[in-house]
């Protein structure tokens, strides 16, 4: 197999050439090569959330541009007029409601509804269940493509009773789970994870790699930022493009890489990430990542903090992580704050305040808060400005051992003389003696 084989491949371009790397970072935000990440609903969202939190017109438009032309690929005219309304004229009479086409997609839609229906029916008449099964799988797919998400929920779960195989179930997982990260119902993604991992047969690497991405995105959402990460990193190479509709390689990178970050102590960090051949391909794709989690490890604070705050307003455009990024920030600058001050006894608080490019005075009420919530064992002395560590005495804790352990052996030695005078006397015999007399 060649390298290239193993490597996540970047995001085709829009326009169908050649895949292009998305400049995602930085001092500029490329929407149409973001964009090209995704496909299918995910892509609109994901654009009419830009749309609605970047500050600047043009991006936008730029935005709301895509999402149009996206809306007129699927089946949902709903959403065609909520991308037609905002724009609201600013992109001229080409991206106004197309009428035309509304009308086109909701005849066809009502025709094949009722075909759909009428199927099913027949399929329960002659009790052919895995023609029933179909029946609710196309009837979802006709709901999903018209966004109503809560009707296509309903007929995927509804195939659960019609499974007669292991690949059936999956498929059935597999469905549901993509309807429900639409709907933010990410308790049912873990559950039917979970129900897709416990089938029998042994499922492909594709489908391993989506349950893990889909199973770490839903951790993610319920802010079990650890066990996102594990999941994450767990997730092979082999995914690819091939869970356009949901996530892309660049979102397992950098959510990946920033819930390890907050929640990883240092060897996990080491073993589970940095030394992991299968995840490192995916922080090959997103080069600003991949050096922040190194410049952390290697205790390269400042560069690292560096790289946060420059990916910050890119990532705060993300669906999925913008509304974890400062709690995700925080507890890694917590983090590096407190493996920064461990090795010293003391410790110069202007030093550190350069090394973390801030001010003495706001890092002293940093310090100040980790020392009150116990998660820096020190003191601050804020005229010279110095950290003290508060080590323990450790000949004191060495004394304290000893006459413990001394304490211990002398409560276990008098147990063993009691034991041994009991069976010397045959003192438990005669209790029995006693006993069985008496009843």
């Amino acid at each position: 197999m060649d390298i290239e084989d193993e490597l996540p491949i970047a995001p085709a371009s829009a326009d169908g050439g050649e895949p292009s790397q998305a400049l995602l970072f930085g001092d500029q935000f490329d929407v149409e090569v973001y964009a090209a990440q995704y496909s299918g609903r995910t892509r609109v969202a994901r654009l009419l959330f830009i749309a609605g939190k970047c500050g600047s017109e043009q991006m936008q438009l730029d935005a709301l541009r895509l999402a149009y032309d996206g809306t007129l690929k699927g089946e949902d005219t709903t959403l065609h007029r909520d991308v037609a309304t905002r724009i609201a004229g600013r992109l001229g009479p080409r991206y106004a409601v197309d009428q035309a086409w509304s009308d086109s997609v909701e005849r066809r839609s009502m025709v094949r509804k009722d075909k759909l229906d009428s199927e099913l029916n027949g399929y329960k008449t002659n009790l052919i269940k895995e023609s029933i099964r179909m029946g609710y799988n196309d009837i979802g797919d006709f709901h999903y493509a018209h966004g109503h998400l809560s009707e296509a929920l309903k007929s995927y779960i509804r195939t659960r009773d019609y499974c007669t195989t292991s690949k059936h179930v999956v498929q059935m997982c597999m469905n549901v789970i993509l309807v429900s990260i639409e709907l933010g119902q990410f308790m049912h993604v873990s559950n039917y994870v979970s129900k897709a991992e416990q089938t029998p047969d042994n499922m492909d690497a594709v489908t391993v790699a989506k349950l893990r991405a889909a199973a770490g995105l839903a951790y993610l959402e319920t802010n079990k930022y650890k066990l996102a990460a594990r999941k994450f990193i767990e997730t092979g190479s082999e995914l690819r493009n091939n869970y356009s509709e949901v996530i892309s390689p660049h979102d397992v990178a950098v959510y990946g890489a920033l819930c390890a970050l907050a929640s990883f102590d240092r060897s996990e960090l080491k073993s589970k990430v940095i030394d992991n051949s299968n995840f490192r391909n995916f922080l090959e794709l997103v080069p600003e990542v991949r050096e922040l989690v190194n410049d952390f490890y290697e205790s390269r604070y400042g560069s690292c903090l560096g790289y946060l705050e420059k990916l910050k307003s890119n990532l705060l455009l993300d669906i999925h992580l913008h509304e974890h990024l400062e709690v995700l920030y925080k507890d890694i600058r917590h983090k590096a704050i407190i493996q920064y001050t461990f090795p010293f006894i003391s410790v110069d608080l202007n030093t550190m305040a350069v090394a973390f490019k801030t001010s003495v005075s706001m890092l002293e009420k940093e310090l100040a808060a980790l020392i009150t919530d116990n998660k820096v064992q020190a003191r601050i002395d804020s005229h010279n400005k110095i950290l003290y560590a508060s080590h323990a005495d450790q000949r004191n804790l060495t004394f304290q051992r000893a006459l413990q352990t001394g304490n211990e052996f002398e409560r276990d030695v008098k147990f063993m003389l009691l034991r041994a005078n009991l069976l010397k006397h045959e003192y438990n015999q005669k209790i029995l003696e006693r006993l069985v007399v008496e009843l």
